[in-house]
């Protein structure tokens, strides 16, 4: 879950991802995440972090850039139990898509290279 306490980055996170615009680091210690983007840290465990990336990359960009009117200037993205909000701009939103498929994708490597390294199967 998501906590409200202001997190801090110690030497038991370890970086997974890093973009120009924020990075996302890993404890297995405290079995959490932290992502550091739009100048705030915030406190993820991995299933709130899937519910971030699906409700970041549900917004429908090309409708934000077309749209003249001034409500779609920003999105506001806030998560049922989690007290932890962004309010982003379309660059945002695009780099907050970039830094959180990049640490998916790592994720999922990791996870291959897991899978194939204890997989290899022992001759006698």
């Amino acid at each position: 879950m998501c906590k409200k306490v202001a997190p801090a980055i110690t030497e038991s996170y370890q970086e997974v991802f890093r973009t120009k615009s924020g990075c996302i680091y890993q404890s297995d210690v405290e079995k959490s995440l932290l992502v550091e983007f739009a100048n705030k840290i915030a406190r993820f465990d991995i299933r709130c972090l899937q519910r971030l990336k699906n409700a970041v990359f549900s917004i429908n960009l090309a409708e934000m850039a077309t749209d003249t009117s001034r409500t779609t200037d920003v999105e506001i993205i806030s998560l049922c139990a989690c007290e932890h909000c962004y309010v982003l701009t379309l660059r945002e939103i695009i780099n907050f898509r970039e830094l959180l498929a990049g640490a998916f994708v790592m994720f999922e490597l990791n996870s291959i290279i897991q899978e194939r390294i204890y997989s290899i199967p022992v001759y006698a």
